[in-house]
C-alpha cells in the first residue's frame, strides 16, 4: 500500500498502548502507519458517570467524526464501548485476539474487608456496581471516573474506599496491575470486554483487506455474539448487563445476566452450541431472558434513565424507594457520615439521674462501648419517635421524648427533677438545646459520643427538591451545590427546616418525623 495509513485513536494511555498494537501488526505486516490521537468527550467531562452522560459511543462519536471528515483511515476502540449499531458508513474492520476478559479487585490491605457488613468499593460502571451489590448487599458503591492511572491514585488517596474494580486487560496491558488485585471470577464481564477493534470505512475496500490479514477470528465469533446479545435486549451503557462467549473443544459456550441498577433482582442464562451451529445462540438467550422477566426489567431501567428530579442526603432502603409515586425520580447517598467515638468507663460509675440523647448514632455509640447493664440511667430524654424505640428496645424505658430538640429543652425546664443532665451529643450538636437549659440553670455535661463527617456530592441540574433529614444535611449540601431558583427543601422536621431556611425560600415540613413522611411529603408534590 502506498499511502501511511492514518490510526485514530483517543490519547489516554490505555488507548494508544491498544493503536500502538496494532500500529507494530500492521508494520509488521510490511505497511507505513501513522497515530493521529484524538481527544474524545468521554475524556473531558469527568463529573458525571457515563450512564448520566446520555451521549450514544461516548469514546468513539469523535473518531467516527475525524474518519468521516478523512482526518483518519482507521480508528482503534476497546470494542466493549463501542456502540452495537456503528454509523452510517463505518464498519468493524478487524479484532484483534482477546486479552483477559475479566473484571480486576484493586484492594488496600488484605481482603478481609470482603467478609465484613460495610464496606466502600468505587467503580463507574452499572454492570460492576449491579453485580457487586448483588452479592454484596451491604456495602456502598462509589462513583470513580477517569483513565486507568487517575483512578488507581483516586483509589490510593480516599482514605476510606476498600477497593476498586477495573478491568484486568486495561491494567495489564499498562503494566500496572499492583500486588493488592485479584480477577472477579463472579462477575460476567462487559460484552467484548478485553477486545481491541480496529473500524474503517465500508468505502475504503484496500484499507479494509488490509485489516482482514489481522483480524482473529475466534475472537470475532465471541464478541460477536456478546454484542448481538446486548444489542436484542436493547441495551448499552445504561443497562447492567454482562455476556461473555468463549470457544472450547470446538464448542462456544455463551453465559449473560441482566440485573436492576441496586443489583436486587437478576436473570441469568448459559447455553453451549457447536461452532458452525452457533448463529443462533445470541437470539435464544436473549429471547429466553426476556421470557424471564427481562422485557420488564428493561423497561424499568428505561424509566429510571429520566433525569432525577428528587435528592435524598440520607440512602434509601429497599423498602422506602417503592414508596415514591411514578413521576418521582429520587436518587439517595448518605450527606453525613458517623464515627463512633470511643467513651470513658469513668462517666458511668454511679448511676447519671438525668440523661438526653437526640439520636440514634448517640444510642449505637453507647451500645458499642458498654452493654446494656453497664448504662446505669434513672431519667432518659430523648428526641425522635425511632430513637425513643431503639432505646426502649436495647437500653431502657424512655422516661420522655419529644419531635424535637427545642421542644425537649422546653419540657425538661418546666418538669424534669434535679438540675443537671448529661447530653450523649455529637461534634457537630445544636446550640439550641444546651444553651435554653444553661439559661434555665439546668447545668449541661456533654460527651461527645459520636462525630458527624460532611460527605456530600454534587447533584444534577435537573434535581428540583432535595430531601433534609437534620440541620447537618443542610449544611453537608451546601459545601457542593448552590440552591436553584425554584429549589425545594423537604425537612424531616422544624429544627431541620430552619437550617434549611437560610438557603432555600420554599420549604416543605413533614407531619412526623420519619424518612416515610418525607417521601410522603414529595409525593404530593408530584400528584
Amino acid at each position: 500500500m502506498s499511502k501511511i495509513i492514518r490510526i485514530g485513536t483517543r490519547d489516554s494511555a490505555l488507548a494508544l498502548y491498544q493503536a500502538n498494537a496494532v500500529k507494530q501488526q500492521l508494520e509488521f505486516l510490511g505497511h507505513q502507519t501513522v497515530l493521529v490521537p484524538v481527544k474524545s468527550t468521554g475524556d473531558l467531562v469527568l463529573d458525571k458517570p457515563l450512564y448520566e452522560l446520555g451521549i450514544t459511543g461516548i469514546f468513539t462519536r469523535t473518531l467516527d467524526i475525524a474518519m468521516l471528515n478523512g482526518d483518519i483511515d482507521i480508528a482503534v476502540h476497546s470494542l466493549k464501548d463501542v456502540p452495537t449499531k456503528l454509523p452510517k458508513g463505518i464498519v468493524q474492520a478487524a479484532v484483534l485476539k482477546r486479552g483477559n476478559v475479566r473484571d480486576t479487585l484493586v484492594y488496600k490491605g488484605t481482603e478481609e474487608f470482603l467478609g465484613y457488613r460495610e464496606a466502600v468499593i468505587a467503580t463507574g460502571s452499572l454492570r460492576r456496581r449491579a453485580q457487586w451489590l448483588n452479592r454484596y448487599p451491604t456495602h456502598t458503591i462509589e462513583e470513580i471516573r477517569g483513565n486507568v492511572n487517575t483512578r488507581l491514585q483516586k483509589l490510593e488517596d480516599t482514605a476510606h474506599w476498600n477497593g476498586a474494580i477495573f478491568a484486568a486487560a486495561g491494567i495489564g496491558r499498562l503494566e500496572l496491575r499492583p500486588e493488592e488485585a485479584v480477577n472477579l471470577e463472579w462477575m460476567v464481564p462487559a460484552p467484548a470486554q478485553g477486545a481491541i477493534m480496529i473500524a474503517a470505512l465500508e468505502a475504503d475496500e484496500e484499507t479494509r483487506t488490509i485489516l482482514s490479514e489481522i483480524n482473529h477470528e475466534e475472537t470475532e465469533i465471541c464478541t460477536q455474539i456478546e454484542r448481538e446479545f446486548l444489542n436484542r435486549l436493547e441495551g448499552g451503557c445504561t443497562a447492567p448487563i454482562g455476556a461473555l462467549a468463549f470457544i472450547k473443544d470446538e464448542e462456544v459456550h455463551f453465559e449473560a445476566v441482566l440485573l436492576s441498577n441496586d443489583g436486587s433482582k437478576k436473570i441469568t442464562v448459559s447455553r453451549v452450541k457447536k461452532v458452525g451451529e452457533h448463529f443462533d445462540l445470541a437470539e435464544w438467550c436473549a429471547n429466553y431472558v426476556i421470557d424471564k422477566g427481562g422485557k420488564r426489567l428493561m423497561d424499568d431501567l428505561k424509566k429510571s434513565s429520566k433525569p432525577t428530579n428528587i435528592y435524598s442526603t440520607k440512602s434509601f432502603t429497599e423498602a422506602q424507594k417503592q414508596l415514591f409515586h411514578e413521576k418521582v425520580v429520587a436518587e439517595s447517598s448518605d450527606f453525613i457520615k458517623i464515627s463512633l467515638n470511643r467513651i470513658a468507663p469513668r462517666f458511668f460509675k454511679q448511676e447519671i439521674e438525668n440523661v438526653v440523647i437526640t439520636s440514634q448514632n448517640a444510642v449505637e455509640a453507647l451500645l458499642t462501648n458498654f452493654s446494656a447493664i453497664e448504662l446505669s440511667f434513672k431519667n432518659i430524654y430523648c428526641v425522635g419517635r425511632r430513637t425513643k424505640r431503639t432505646i426502649e428496645n436495647r437500653i431502657g424505658k424512655v422516661t420522655h421524648s419529644e419531635n424535637n430538640a427545642k421542644k425537649l429543652s422546653e419540657y425538661l425546664v418546666e418538669f424534669m427533677e434535679g438540675s443537671e443532665v448529661t447530653y450523649f451529643c455529637s461534634d457537630l450538636r445544636l446550640d439550641e438545646l444546651p444553651s435554653i437549659l444553661e439559661e434555665n440553670n439546668i447545668k449541661v455535661n456533654e460527651i461527645e459520643a459520636y462525630q458527624t463527617k460532611m460527605d456530600s456530592l454534587k447533584v444534577d441540574d435537573s434535581v428540583e427538591g432535595v430531601m433534609f433529614y437534620s440541620p447537618s444535611t443542610v449544611q453537608s449540601f451546601k459545601q457542593e451545590n448552590t440552591v436553584e431558583e425554584g429549589m425545594i427543601a423537604f425537612c424531616i422536621g422544624e429544627t431541620t427546616a430552619k437550617e434549611a431556611s437560610k438557603h432555600f425560600k420554599d420549604i416543605r415540613i413533614a407531619k412526623v418525623p420519619t424518612v416515610e413522611s418525607v417521601i410522603e411529603l414529595v409525593n404530593e408534590h408530584y400528584v
